[in-house]
């Protein structure tokens, strides 16, 4: 319920006003102090006006006195006591633009006009276009932390703090949602069990594979490092973007024991012919393994907890074999270049070929668009753009994918259930690192969003990330739907058309503006052959391609050849692809990509593709 307007602003030019309570102005009931955290307002019982919403369009409210409230509206392109009324060029963009699904539409579909569109000066254009519009959606600096709803130098300048988009929902209200819903919301584990448990495994209709499900999770953990022991929204992750601490550690010392200290290059250690990470007897760092695993299987990598699965130490083994692969080809470039140098050039080489893999190869596959998306940090060089980032507390949250894992795990010679294939980097060694991509790549994954698809063994996950939101007091789904320019959903029904989903979310919430951001997402229909639905495009995309933009090396300062050791190293950089990146790694080149193979692509048991050239 929103409130009506208590007066006017003065003028048109005004960007903030003020109006009185809600509760008084329509004569809603107040209740007694108390709230979903059996709190009480100390100085007045009245409810906070804030918590119904009131400010629309990324306006920020303020509470004034006890019954007041202030909507500030400044930069948002509307005015009003509640920022409702639009400006006139807001008011002909708004008019003028498409809808996201019909933007989405246009995109997936047509594809003779996008195949001419990316042969052309067109493409440059518009993937500006696309850069701007979605990194623009990303407040930078950052605004709110997970102990700050208004700004503040803390939130600031503390990197300790995940950055949060909405500011937490008042702490006084009637509602754990505000006024809406419940007043005590349904427990976690009765919200996993009822909208996300998977019953029957529904495939992902994009074709996405587990290739691209290990890649998500192996990418996303070296800025996904929930810090619980520090408090509430906290993260280990220091660099907050794209800085591979998952290959070589998140602080120094990690990074040094991972080191050789010759030619650049890491440790390494040499099995069935081919290089493997080194132990944790050769590489001093904390790893997760569970007790009574052998010390030759306790591998040594950047990120402690990938010894998790085996097709995270494939990723971090295909990375390995990249940063001494390029340590060598510099070399012979730069003989007199020192361990040092050879080593800091080659980590830059391979976080820019991690971002052009990710905008390329990864988001292009996950986009479904026919329009081709590209690595080009120069189309920005004449925008107003900052060249930092911070990750947020919804975007962590926003990407628990874990629909994506399969029921079981298929290997050439027999099938693998959670229990066999959690921890066991027997199987990393047992079987080459191109048989596991090859299988990997022809597995199917699951859909993320619209069906029920978080396997059993994985919903322990998935409450978590519920009660961290609630400890966070995120904002409802419908209020993230307006802060990234998105219709709020008016009914359930409207949110999906499984009849059987929309009557359990009638009994959870009873709201649709109750719903919380999380279930939200995973429940939300999905496009057309899709892999998830409106809500997880449009917030996602802003956050992915401002942290990958972001990221220094794309700067004008950074973005030229001497950065990576001269022309040779940047050509590197240009022409990664994942294909690449494991046919200049390993013996037999496989088929490799983020969607199983179809008619036209190296079907089961074909003989193995053409190795990619060298660089340099």
């Amino acid at each position: 319920m929103s409130p009506s307007h208590a007066r006017s602003p003065k003028s048109h030019a005004s960007t903030h006003s003020r109006s009185s309570s809600p509760l008084n102005r329509e004569g809603i009931h107040q209740p007694t102090g108390r709230s979903y955290q059996g709190e009480v307002d100390q100085e007045s019982d009245t409810v906070d006006p804030c918590c119904y919403f009131p400010c629309q369009h990324s306006g920020l409210c303020v509470r004034i006195g006890t019954e007041d409230y202030e909507c500030d509206c400044t930069r948002t392109g509307y005015y009003g006591t509640n920022c409702s009324s639009a400006e006139f060029w807001t008011w002909l963009y708004d008019t003028l633009k498409p809808s996201p699904s019909s933007v989405h539409h246009l995109l997936t579909h047509f594809r003779w006009l996008w195949s001419l569109v990316n042969r052309t000066f067109l493409q440059g254009l518009l993937m500006r276009l696309v850069l701007t519009a979605r990194a623009n959606l990303i407040p930078s600096p950052p605004t709110f932390s997970g102990n700050y709803g208004y700004l503040n130098w803390e939130s600031y300048s503390n990197l300790s703090y995940f950055t949060r988009i909405l500011p937490p929902v008042p702490p006084n209200c009637p509602t754990p949602m505000g006024v809406k819903g419940p007043l005590e919301l349904p427990g976690a584990e009765l919200v996993a069990e009822e909208l996300l448990l998977r019953r029957t495994f529904h495939p992902d209709p994009q074709r996405t594979n587990l290739m691209f499900a290990f890649f998500a999770q192996h990418f996303t953990h070296q800025f996904f490092k929930t810090f619980g022991k520090m408090g509430r929204g906290f993260t280990r992750a220091l660099g907050h973007g794209v800085d591979l601490g998952h290959i070589y550690g998140d602080n120094l010392e990690r990074q040094h024991h991972l080191r050789l200290f010759k030619d650049g290059k890491l440790k390494y250690q040499v099995m069935k012919g081919e290089m493997y990470p080194p132990t944790v007897m050769e590489a001093a760092v904390h790893m997760i393994y569970p007790q009574g695993t052998p010390p030759e299987q306790r591998f040594a990598i950047g990120q402690e907890v990938f010894g998790l699965l085996p097709g995270l130490l494939m990723y971090a083994t295909l990375w390995l074999r990249e940063h001494n692969r390029v340590c060598d080809l510099l070399k012979q470039e730069h003989p007199t270049w020192d361990d040092e140098q050879l080593f800091q050039t080659a980590r830059l080489i391979l976080t820019g070929e991690t971002i052009k893999i990710v905008i390329e190869d990864y988001v292009q596959h996950l986009s479904g668009y026919h329009f081709k998306l590209t690595f080009a940090p120069e189309l920005l060089f004449g925008a107003q753009f900052q060249y930092q980032n911070r990750i947020a507390l919804e975007f962590n949250q926003l990407y628990h994918w874990h629909a994506l894992m399969p029921n079981s795990f298929q290997l050439p010679d027999r099938e693998y259930s959670y229990d066999q294939f959690l921890f066991n980097s027997t199987l990393f060694t047992h079987y080459s690192i191109e048989t596991l991509v090859e299988a990997f790549s022809k597995q199917r994954a699951g859909q993320i969003g619209g069906k029920p698809n978080i396997n059993k063994h994985l919903l322990k996950v998935a409450i978590g990330v519920i009660k961290e939101s609630r400890l966070m007091r995120l904002q409802p789904f419908n209020e993230y739907r307006k802060r990234f320019h998105l219709k709020p959903y008016t009914s359930f029904r409207e949110l999906t058309d499984d009849e059987n989903m929309v009557a359990k979310l009638e009994a959870l919430y009873g709201d649709i503006d109750a719903l919380e951001f999380f279930p939200g997402l995973l429940v939300e229909k999905t496009y057309s052959n899709g892999i998830f639905g409106q809500s997880m495009i449009e917030m996602g995309a802003p956050f992915s391609l401002k942290g990958l933009l972001g990221n220094p090396i794309c700067s004008p300062e950074y973005w030229k050849p001497s950065t990576f050791g001269g022309a040779a190293g940047f050509r590197i950089v240009n022409t990664a692809s994942l294909e690449k990146l494991v046919c200049l790694n390993v013996k037999r080149c496989p088929y490799v990509a983020f969607h199983t193979p179809d008619h036209g692509e190296a079907p089961e048991g074909s003989e193995e593709k053409q190795r990619p050239s060298t660089e340099l």
